[in-house]
């Protein structure tokens, strides 16, 4: 997703010792989106990955693909993942790249409809990526995903002896007011991504009340993660003055001490919203086989294994490997929200502006 984990991104130097073979290969020069099969030789040239700028790849990852492609790797990262999708818009009849990673499910159909991408159905592609499809086109190939919930910090409630909040309609009650803190979907992907779970859970007609209740129980609104979770929220290193915060369900892991056996924090499972991120082939580009290269890479064993570590998603290779306290410290929620791409394209800005308008007046 700045997206998040800026602050963790250090941890992406573990995965300079990662050293499985990838996946799938580069798609032949000129050859047919979709085609099976690799090339014996490789390629020289540049490929260039416009991203948003919460992206981690290691030194380790980059000369592998190197080494595997004979291409070289270029990066631009102009911002999070909005202003990735309006850049992209914006230069889509003279790219300013090969190939883009970051788009996820709330922005997806945008640039689609804006035509910016160009189909390709990877080799490396499985079975395993059918059900995180955004459409039918092939414009955009699933990369990761993750889920945005509230998180909580046991300890501040077991101290005050107050029951744990359990849905999003109990954050609305007196008993958990002024305890939450959340991030603008003006200017944060995940708070995006928390508004249109009031949305999916609501509906179209009622989450604005919804809202309403929680500026009257004294929501704080941020604008973006980072002050959310690192200042504001009191399970984490800032340990701020609030115990419930919008994150990721897989946040809760970075909070256990080391060698610790419980998780101090955790999500709040009935509250996800869950976001997919894509890769696509920009339309146009100056070496759209090397784009093709790049998305068998990331399809591929060694960076598909280096997700969790790099920024706290899942990886969508289900053989692929996962830290294993993630399984006790950060479960998947069984019935995420979900709202029809189609609907947030058409949808997104005017319900941003209602947002504002309900919350910050």
């Amino acid at each position: 997703m700045a997206r998040r984990l800026a602050v963790l991104a250090a941890v992406a130097a573990l995965a300079l010792t990662l050293s499985a073979c990838t996946s799938g290969g580069p798609a032949k020069p000129g050859g047919t989106p979709g085609a099976s099969g690799s090339p014996s030789a490789t390629v020289g040239g540049k490929v260039v990955l416009v991203t948003h700028d919460s992206f981690v790849i290691s030194d380790g990852l980059i000369a592998e693909f190197k080494k595997k492609t004979g291409y070289t790797l270029e990066q631009r990262a102009p911002g999070d993942v909005g202003a990735l999708v309006n850049q992209l818009v914006l230069t889509k009849d003279a790219p300013i790249g090969d190939v883009t990673f970051g788009i996820d499910n709330t922005f997806a159909s945008r640039a689609i409809s804006n035509g910016v991408l160009a189909p390709y159905r990877s080799p490396a592609a499985g079975a395993d990526l059918a059900r995180f499809a955004i459409d039918n086109s092939g414009d955009l190939t699933p990369i990761d995903y993750g889920d945005v919930c509230v998180n909580i910090d046991h300890g501040w409630f077991t101290a005050k002896g107050i029951a744990e909040p359990v849905t999003l309609a109990d954050l609305a009650k007196p008993a958990y007011k002024n305890l939450l803190a959340v991030e603008n979907p003006a200017t944060s992907s995940p708070g995006l991504a928390f508004l249109l779970a009031t949305v999916a859970s609501f509906g179209a007609d009622g989450w604005q009340s919804y809202w309403a209740q929680l500026k009257a129980n004294g929501v704080k609104v941020d604008e973006g993660w980072t002050d959310a979770y690192t200042v504001d929220f009191s399970g984490s290193s800032g340990k701020g003055s609030r115990p419930l915060v919008v994150s990721y369900a897989s946040s809760p892991p970075s909070e256990v001490p080391k060698g610790g056996t419980t998780a101090p924090t955790g999500a709040l499972l009935d509250t996800c919203f869950r976001q997919i991120e894509y890769a696509g082939v920009l339309k146009g580009a100056k070496n759209p086989a090397g784009a093709q290269a790049f998305i068998d890479f990331m399809l591929g064993a060694s960076f598909q294994a280096a997700l969790p570590d790099a920024m706290y998603v899942y990886p969508v290779v289900s053989t692929a490997p996962v830290p294993a306290s993630w399984a006790t410290f950060a479960p998947l929620p069984t019935s995420p929200f979900s709202v029809d791409p189609a609907q947030i394209d058409k949808h997104r800005d005017g319900w941003i502006q209602e947002w504002t308008d309900t919350v910050i007046g």
